[in-house]
């Protein structure tokens, strides 16, 4: 008998004990992914290039050890330490929401880095005080893949021709690429601002071309605005062949006699243009 009371007393206690853990205090992880963590717990976030600002998000809501729920349990979110030379922007008060911005060192040295976070409960009025935990990050320029197509382009003098440019953000951080093409002679290409959010992949357009005949073989750069250290390159063909209207113009400085006729419509223009010098 007094067997069987001390195993009820115990289930009970370890019942009690599951409740408890279960009801506990917590922090809801929204951004840059979806994930919870309780007192002292740690998390980690991912990859940024150094210079690349990325934030954490959390939900205001959670619960105290008896399971009330309170949907403003957290006023506030801070960073309590961080490596030297980085910079950290605290959320705001009182949101549904809560951000910080962490922007690492430009110079921060490719590894994982540890930033100490804590969840505050302002005024203790829910008498949930603070939830304190640790969240790492890697800092490495290979944060992003990219793609272009088509890899060989064909046109005309001064045609533009459209090229896809695939970005795919790896990283945890929002901020903007740059694309740019270099490498066409006598072309000066304006770069373009973009934006591939973090773990996603979107592709843009950007337009090529060159002004004389021949072949070309540009560079498509993708660097990240924030950190010149993050950047990518793909090479690619670019083949520009004489148009007709390059042909007429080679007839009226004194192409060949019998010039090559493509269509009998040509060759009244031809005509014209033999006329046109006498």
């Amino acid at each position: 008998m007094l067997r069987s009371v001390v195993l009820i007393m115990f289930f009970a206690l370890l019942a009690l004990g599951a409740v408890s853990f279960a009801a506990g205090t917590y922090v809801n992880i929204t951004e840059p992914y979806n994930a919870t963590v309780t007192s002292n717990g740690s998390i980690y976030l991912g990859k940024a290039g150094p210079g690349q600002t990325f934030s954490v998000t959390i939900s205001s809501l959670t619960t105290n050890g008896t399971g009330a729920v309170f949907s403003r349990g957290w006023n506030k979110l801070v960073v309590t330490s961080y490596p030297k030379g980085w910079v950290v922007k605290n959320s705001a008060l009182y949101r549904s929401t809560l951000t910080i911005d962490i922007t690492p060192s430009p110079q921060a040295a490719n590894g994982t880095y540890k930033l100490e976070l804590s969840a505050v409960n302002i005024g203790n009025y829910s008498k949930i005080g603070s939830l304190n935990f640790v969240a790492y990050v890697n800092i490495t320029p290979n944060v992003f893949r990219m793609s272009v197509a088509p890899e060989k382009v064909y046109g005309s003098p001064g045609e533009p021709k459209s090229i896809t440019v695939t970005i795919n953000n790896t990283g945890v951080s929002d901020s903007p690429f740059i694309i740019n093409v270099s490498g066409i002679q006598g072309v000066q290409l304006q770069p373009e601002t973009v934006i591939a959010l973090h773990h996603t992949s979107e592709t843009f357009k950007y337009a090529i071309f060159a002004r004389t005949p021949g072949r070309y073989t540009p560079t498509v750069n993708v660097s990240s605005l924030e950190s010149p250290l993050v950047r990518k390159s793909v090479g690619i063909n670019l083949d520009i062949k004489p148009s007709l209207l390059d042909d007429y113009y080679a007839i009226g400085q004194g192409s060949p006699i019998f010039p090559i006729i493509y269509e009998p419509s040509y060759v009244l223009m031809y005509v014209i243009g033999l006329l046109s010098k006498l």
